[in-house]
């Protein structure tokens, strides 16, 4: 890293801790997808600084602009009410004095990202599992007054119920699809009349449980003992209907049988349940249209989700 930018940054760590920057070092984090993250070694404990990408919001989904000023809310419910394992968030810092975005800086977790973890055997990543099942659970048991994307970063207007609220995310996210270019205006027509087709399923009394919305192998931490240590990157956060959590990690492989032994209690397998699971799986699917069209400047891959999205509405319609 340039000897400017590594001098930026420790002084921007040293604002919000009092440290001597010329103490600190900093070391790229190779995992993280959307801000851009450094290791913070040189103090009395190992920090994280994690630096908001640039404030362009033809680049992001409707939700993910400045989607990082709601983590510090969330840590504190999550840490107050559960034994779950994240981080302490020391500042938010929204300032622009010492950096020209947006930052956090947090305790750094021990262990090592799932993806990275070297000699990860069945069983052990089965104890994981579990113990993210029982984790969830209680942050699922965290609700909220209103639904939806309701932090401070505001990408919506909070709805008094999640049938209200789905519907105010599936079309923005459908209008961010089409913006870019990922499906045309008969596309995405076709998409909003799908929901308005099946909205009915949706109409059931649910808390507006606290939900995660990420939890993949980048965002697991497991230490040396190969038990679970950290749950990271609250930034995707919403209040809603766990079952859209469930299909998130369904499309990543987390919700085998050893996640609900740790969850501990059934899933509903209904018609409509898994009606809605179809809806909750395209929601997830969807947001790659933009993320590989616009910021991963792949169209091919881009056309790819948007042709799988398409047959999977399709099967829905018949």
């Amino acid at each position: 890293m340039d000897e400017f930018v590594t001098e930026t940054f420790a002084r921007a760590v040293a604002a919000h801790t009092g440290l001597d920057p010329a103490l600190l070092t900093l070391s790229r984090c190779s995992t993280g997808k959307f801000n851009t993250t450094y290791f913070v070694d040189g103090g009395p404990h190992p920090l994280v600084l994690r630096i908001a990408p640039p404030d362009d919001r033809s680049r992001y989904l409707f939700y993910e602009y400045r989607m990082m000023k709601q983590e510090p809310a969330i840590h504190e419910a999550v840490l107050n009410r559960t034994d779950t394992p994240v981080p302490r968030i020391l500042a938010l810092d929204e300032s622009g004095t010492h950096l020209d975005r947006d930052f956090l800086l947090m305790e750094r977790l021990p262990g090592t990202p799932a993806s990275e973890y070297s000699g990860l055997t069945r069983n052990t990543f089965n104890s994981v599992l579990s113990r993210i099942g029982e984790c969830l659970r209680q942050v699922h048991a965290i609700t909220g007054e209103r639904y939806g994307y309701a932090g401070p970063h505001s990408p919506m207007k909070p709805q008094q119920d999640w049938p209200s609220a789905f519907r105010v995310m599936w079309n923005k996210l459908i209008d961010d699809t089409v913006r870019c270019g990922g499906y045309t205006d008969e596309e995405g027509d076709r998409m909003r009349t799908l929901l308005d087709t099946h909205i009915a399923r949706f109409e059931r009394d649910i808390p507006a449980s606290l939900l995660h919305m990420d939890i993949w192998a980048q965002n697991i931490l497991i230490g040396d003992d190969a038990a679970l240590t950290g749950l990271v990157d609250w930034d995707r956060g919403l209040w809603g209907d766990p079952e859209i959590e469930f299909a998130v990690l369904d499309y990543y492989g987390i919700s085998g049988p050893a996640f609900w032994e740790g969850y501990g209690a059934p899933r509903d397998t209904s018609t409509d349940a898994r009606i809605r699971g179809t809806f909750y799986l395209l929601y997830e699917l969807q947001k790659y249209i933009l993320i590989r069209r616009v910021r991963g400047s792949d169209p091919a891959s881009a056309d790819g989700y948007r042709r799988r999205s398409l047959e999977i509405a399709s099967q829905l319609a018949t």
